[in-house]
């Protein structure tokens, strides 16, 4: 990989504050060029934003595949409503993280995001692959959780790509409580890893107290930037959408566990660090060594199991 000698990178997380059913897709880009041209503005040289970020939340509502398809799906990225922020990005060189709901020539829909260089190019897309939630209607619940039933299990693995003089991994919300996730991208040798998502605040499978959903959003990334040696920028929309309310928490944490910048608010507001690059190097030299140190020998059950089973019969006893 080919590098510059400054090994800093300035990184803007763009949280998003609600978007409702009646927010068309004009008004929301608009939202999102202006954090661009303010993350710009603060040194930042790429700008993460959310997981279906032109949308409301729309697996939260009963309706049809077809009917989602028409209202919520890009049919292709960039289409008329989002290329002023791919032309403001290219005017300004700064690129972006963005999610979307996809639905592909073939028909097929994922929980998509891509990644937008300095030049207004697409360099990496990444397809939702741990989807929560279920696809039957369950009619007590006070909103569904419809991702089974809108999206496929993403295609395309956990790319890293070489980009903004660094390797650059992918996912999307619940992705990020896997630690399968990031290792993939560790593995990869990504430095900087980055997330969108849209978590509610309220657990409709059982009854997790609310305070703990941002407790364990904030364990899974701090836990996995350290293990991992990698800075992870975390983007949420959140607030109440029509009702419905969504965790905020938007972070940039460093490879030390260290969160380097927070949002304090559930509107639209934008948070940048200057990520020092030097602390992965750092940290994958003298803790994370893993050629020196891992042992895959060992973690075969990671990738042969799904679900738990028995314990392995003891050895050497």
């Amino acid at each position: 990989m080919t590098m510059s000698d400054n090994r800093k990178l300035g990184i803007a997380v763009a949280q998003m504050g609600p978007v409702h059913l009646a927010d068309d897709r004009k008004a929301v880009v608009a939202r999102l060029v202006e954090m661009l041209k303010e993350a710009a503005a603060r040194g930042a040289r790429l700008v993460v934003f959310p997981e279906l970020a032109l949308t409301t939340f729309f697996p939260r509502y009963w309706m049809s595949e077809e009917e989602a398809e028409e209202r919520f799906f890009e049919h292709a990225m960039p289409n008329a409503h989002v290329q002023p922020l791919f032309d403001l990005a290219k005017s300004l060189g700064v690129g972006f993280y963005l999610g979307y709901a996809e639905r592909t020539a073939g028909g097929e829909r994922f929980n998509t995001s891509i990644l937008v260089d300095a030049s207004g190019n697409i360099v990496s897309k990444y397809r939702k692959i741990h989807l929560p939630g279920h696809s039957d209607h369950k009619v007590d619940a006070p909103f569904q959780h419809l991702e089974k039933k809108f999206f496929q299990v993403g295609d395309a693995g956990l790319p890293v790509v070489e980009a903004f003089d660094t390797r650059v991994g992918m996912c999307l919300c619940n992705d990020r409580r896997w630690p399968e996730t990031w290792r993939m991208m560790s593995l990869q040798s990504a430095e900087v890893g980055v997330l969108g998502y849209n978590t509610p605040s309220l657990n409709i499978h059982w009854n997790e107290p609310v305070h703990l959903r941002m407790s364990t959003h904030l364990i899974s990334l701090q836990a996995s930037a350290y293990q991992n040696a990698m800075w992870i920028a975390a983007a949420a929309k959140c607030g109440s959408e029509d009702g419905h309310h969504m965790i905020g928490g938007s972070v940039i944490v460093a490879p030390t566990g260290e969160i380097a910048a927070r949002t304090v608010t559930e509107e639209d507001e934008v948070i940048v660090a200057n990520a020092d690059l030097s602390l992965v190097e750092g940290f994958r030299e003298h803790v994370f060594n893993f050629a020196k140190h891992r042992r895959p020998e060992h973690y075969h059950l990671i990738v042969e199991r799904v679900g738990a089973g028995e314990p392995l019969p003891l050895k050497n006893i």
